[in-house]
């Protein structure tokens, strides 16, 4: 189904699935867009919830995701990528393990929030065991603002409600909601001018080639990114690497200046070199603790895949400069 963006599709799927009585497995890497709901459920709604750390890197333990687990458990909300400092989190190794532990029965519903690495990185809900995946299109889906989508698996068609109730120009004649997929998550008008957007970005994407080759010719192109970027900043006095992964596959770091706040290092990087970063807690407020932060958050310097060599220089100069 499609959305609004990432959020709402997210919260559909929370909202649509968990009811009182339910326990949720999440982790200290996620975005507030999957905890805040779920704190919210948590409050309110009667759902109970387990929040597994991580380690210096950001990183989720299967082991300890898998240990969480208790008769009541419903859903493992558990997001591909941090977007605080880019980790890949172990989601193809936590499907497995379901599988190999809820044999003979249900097992609890694995809800993949892809939103940073969607069309950046390959990622296949069949092979990762996948059930609900979310992510919105303006990352790497290459479309607007606006736009995001919801997968879900065939088998929990009726097993999810609606968040938003209206239109949806079939079964008019009843004040029900369709449960027919996906009309009963798409009330009222999509966003026609976003969503074409969003197409022809992704047609321009694999005028050349098919989708998932043009995804893994992203991966390698943003894995070299990640090692220079990473390479770079570790030639920089004054500069220190949060949570810098083992491994590096996507161009993302949180990094914090000797003797600058976060939030006046990104002003003076943007004001002096025309070079945009954030600054603060990016929305993911947990991981924090876990990596090291300052308490004013950390500067995430992100780069796509129109980045280029010179434009990473361009950073460590000025980088560089700062720290002088």
């Amino acid at each position: 189904s499609f959305h609004s963006g990432g959020t709402e599709a997210l919260n559909t799927a929370l909202f649509g699935i968990l009811r009182p009585g339910d326990h949720v497995v999440t982790t200290a890497a996620e975005h507030n867009s999957v905890l805040r709901p779920l704190h919210h459920l948590v409050n309110h709604h009667h759902v109970n919830w387990t929040i597994v750390p991580v380690d210096a890197q950001g990183m989720v333990s299967t082991d300890d995701v898998i240990a969480a687990i208790t008769p009541a458990t419903r859903m493992l909300a558990i997001v591909h990528a941090a977007n605080v400092n880019g980790a890949i989190q172990p989601v193809h190794q936590i499907g497995r393990r379901l599988k190999e532990r809820f044999t003979n029965g249900p097992k609890p519903i694995l809800f993949c929030d892809a939103a940073q690495s969607f069309g950046h990185l390959p990622l296949s809900v069949h092979d990762a065991l996948i059930d609900v995946l979310a992510a919105p299109g303006h990352k790497g889906g290459c479309g607007p603002l606006g736009t995001g989508f919801l997968y879900v698996h065939q088998r929990l068609h009726d097993a999810i409600g609606p968040l938003i109730f209206g239109g949806t120009g079939t079964h008019s004649e009843s004040l029900e909601m369709p449960n027919d997929y996906p009309s009963s998550f798409e009330a009222g008008n999509m966003n026609v001018p976003a969503l074409a957007g969003w197409l022809a970005g992704l047609r321009s994407r694999t005028e050349r080639c098919t989708p998932i080759q043009a995804t893994q010719e992203s991966a390698h192109q943003l894995c070299e990114l990640a090692q220079q970027l990473y390479g770079g900043l570790r030639q920089i006095n004054g500069v220190r690497i949060i949570g810098q992964p083992e491994t590096p596959l996507l161009p993302v770091a949180s990094i914090s200046i000797d003797g600058y706040a976060a939030g006046d290092a990104a002003m003076i990087l943007d004001s002096e070199f025309g070079i945009e970063v954030r600054s603060g807690l990016h929305c993911a407020a947990l991981i924090h603790k876990a990596i090291g932060s300052p308490p004013d958050g950390t500067i995430r310097i992100s780069c796509g895949e129109t980045t280029t060599s010179d434009e990473l220089q361009h950073l460590m100069v000025a980088l560089a400069e700062l720290t002088s």
